[in-house]
């Protein structure tokens, strides 16, 4: 029989070790990559399924805020106002359609708008979202003289009325990178009406050919001014946009007028005019009632009236949130007030005589 001693099988040990040891130092690195790829292929497909899952939701929420769906179902909205924006135009306009805004208000008036801004905001938005452009409800305004900045006038002021609609119309549509527009607005009534007429005639024959879809007004507190447009005008304006205040009697009779003809009465200085009404304990009360702000039952308020659509012009990407959340809201039948008497309620705090 054969004896080892202690030393020689420490040194067999060591050599038996030194030979297996590659061995298995590569079927250990074999296996672990073979973990890593697994782990790596799981992680990529369901990260494939969440982002397909993720377009599916995003073009279904696209979808939902089409302004061609909501317009064609007379679902309430709300219009992004984009005055006295500037150089943040572009950046403002972006960030209300990544809110959820699809309706766009601006204005051929380089005084108070940036219209190639809203052109530039919108666009770029609708890229980065995959929207088409019947996602979107664009309206501007063509502004008479006495509107313009004289040193900064989009078309040539010594050229028959007729002529600078037409010209306005085209920076608009050159601005807005559009084909068409959703809506055109006459900034103000003129000084005498048959100018205000011409300057509506030169506007029914863009509806004529098929560059804009509806006509407005706005700035147009004189319920007789207002009353014999109607009347007069082939094409029949289908939006008033006022300031919405006291100092008006906030457009009671008017906004009668438009409940009755189905007209959009399209409000603007909404918060800003009632302010002190908001800030007071009744309007904060109820507007906890309804887990809004005061700010957002405001516009809640006028989106329950049928016919009211209110323009927000927040700059606070917070506030685009909240006011674009109260409209969805609406949108899938939440209502806000139960009947006449707690809209009536609230009109009583804003100082309106009637609804």
């Amino acid at each position: 029989m054969v004896r080892i001693n202690k030393q020689s099988r420490r040194r067999l040990f060591e050599e038996n070790f030194s030979l297996r040891q590659p061995a298995a130092l590569s079927r250990h690195f074999l296996n672990l990559g073979i973990l890593i790829l697994v782990g790596t292929a799981v992680s990529l497909y369901f990260y494939l399924l969440n982002q397909e899952e993720r377009e599916t939701r995003h073009s279904m929420m696209a979808a939902a805020h089409s302004a061609a769906r909501i317009t064609a179902s007379n679902k309430p909205f709300l219009l992004y106002g984009t005055a006295w924006k500037k150089e943040r135009t572009a950046e403002l306009v972006s960030q209300a359609v990544h809110s959820g805004f699809r309706f766009i208000d601006t204005a051929c008036q380089p005084k108070h708008y940036n219209e190639a801004g809203v052109g530039d905001g919108w666009k770029s938005a609708a890229e980065e979202l995959k929207l088409q452009r019947s996602d979107f409800f664009l309206q501007t305004k063509y502004t008479p003289f006495g509107g313009q900045d004289p040193q900064n006038i989009p078309y040539d002021p010594d050229s028959p009325l007729d002529a600078q609609v037409k010209a306005s119309l085209e920076v608009s549509l050159k601005n807005l990178q559009s084909s068409y527009l959703d809506s055109l607005v006459l900034h103000s009534p003129l000084n005498d009406f048959e100018d205000t007429m011409t300057v509506w005639q030169t506007m029914e024959s863009f509806v004529d050919d098929g560059k804009v879809l509806r006509l407005g007004i706005s700035n147009c507190y004189d319920f007789e001014t207002f009353q014999n447009l109607y009347q007069k005008a082939r094409i029949k304006p289908s939006v008033l946009q006022n300031r919405f205040y006291e100092d008006s009697n906030f457009d009671t009779e008017l906004r009668a007028f438009c409940k009755n003809h189905s007209i959009w009465y399209q409000s603007f200085w909404t918060l800003t005019a009632n302010r002190h009404a908001l800030a007071t304990t009744d309007a904060k009360t109820l507007a906890e009632q309804k887990g809004l702000s005061p700010q957002t039952l405001l516009y809640a308020f006028l989106m329950s009236l049928g016919y009211g659509t209110p323009l927000s012009g927040t700059t606070n990407l917070g506030h685009m949130v909240e006011d674009v959340a109260v409209m969805e809201r609406m949108q899938a039948g939440e209502v806000f007030f139960e009947d006449e008497t707690e809209l009536r309620d609230f009109a009583k705090i804003l100082g309106m005589p009637d609804l």
